[in-house]
């Protein structure tokens, strides 16, 4: 019970009727009653919604603290953004169809390729250098003089191939999809109206 008065802040609601909550603490005493008895499995809908950025922390941080004590959490979200720092397995539904059940990790592996960002003064040698290395394919853009572009390597071969040649190196950057990149990569298929930001696509974090 102590948990539930940390949650809805009973001094700052006594007296109130429900029904003129604000929409965050509606959110704060929907999550303190679906709490009450201590259940082993909690499911959320939207749980931020509604919510000040120090409610979402504490939000973020309550639900990973109740997984780490042994509950299973479900959260029904639509927020990539919450869900890349909250859930740790994803089950994502489109249109009544499972697209994945995956970690968040591999959700993201698996929309995209990773690309190194190299920014060195010697980006043209370094192109050259990198190019002739490997057999395989790699593509090498120049988005600015000093800055390369590269897939098909990884961040440490181009890093080793730099040091072997005694060229300074001032960036050296992995980038990924995020997880919002890859969830509308993944659910294109399942979105139902193109010309609006909605989709009938849903994430449950796990």
């Amino acid at each position: 019970m102590a948990e539930v008065i940390d949650i809805v802040g009973l001094q700052q609601v006594a007296g109130k009727r429900v029904g003129g909550f604000s929409l965050g603490m509606g959110q704060r005493l929907g999550v303190a009653s679906a709490l009450l008895g201590n259940p082993q499995t909690v499911v959320l809908d939207e749980p931020v919604n509604g919510l000040d950025p120090e409610g979402v922390l504490w939000m973020r941080t309550m639900l990973k603290d109740l997984a780490a004590d042994g509950h299973t959490v479900f959260v029904s979200s639509h927020l990539m953004s919450e869900m890349a720092q909250t859930a740790t397995r994803l089950v994502v539904v489109g249109r009544g169809r499972l697209i994945a059940d995956t970690t968040v990790d591999e959700f993201i592996a698996q929309a995209s390729h990773h690309s190194v960002t190299v920014r060195t003064p010697e980006a043209a040698r370094l192109r050259d250098l990198l190019r002739g290395s490997v057999s395989t394919v790699i593509t090498v853009t120049t988005a600015q003089p000093d800055v390369l572009e590269i897939d098909g390597l990884t961040a440490e071969h181009i890093g080793s191939i730099a040091w072997q040649n005694h060229m300074p190196i001032f960036e050296l950057t992995v980038r990924q999809a995020s997880l919002e990149e890859a969830f509308m990569t993944l659910t294109s298929d399942s979105v139902e109206y193109r010309s609006t930001d909605n989709t009938d696509t849903a994430a449950v974090a796990a």
